[in-house]
């Protein structure tokens, strides 16, 4: 399974869209566009299909746990 199933997966199975992945990277402190996303969503024999990197997924992933549990408290 590629980067790219494991986005579009998510994206169907939580109901987000681009606005909200967008949103979910900048938690993290990282910037993608809709275009960017346009690309990693289309059929990979499209002529525009970009493979998903590593560093997108992974800061997809690091803000979804921000996004849905809220940020990490400091420990005292």
């Amino acid at each position: 399974m590629s980067n790219n199933d494991i986005m579009k997966k998510l994206r169907v199975a939580l109901s987000l869209n681009s606005d909200q992945i967008i949103e979910i990277c900048n938690l993290v402190g990282f910037t993608v566009t809709k275009s960017e996303l346009g690309d990693i969503f289309r059929n990979d024999e499209h002529p525009n299909f970009k493979k998903c990197g590593d560093q997108i997924l992974r800061n997809f992933l690091n803000g979804l746990v921000i996004y849905k549990r809220g940020p990490r408290e400091e420990k005292k």
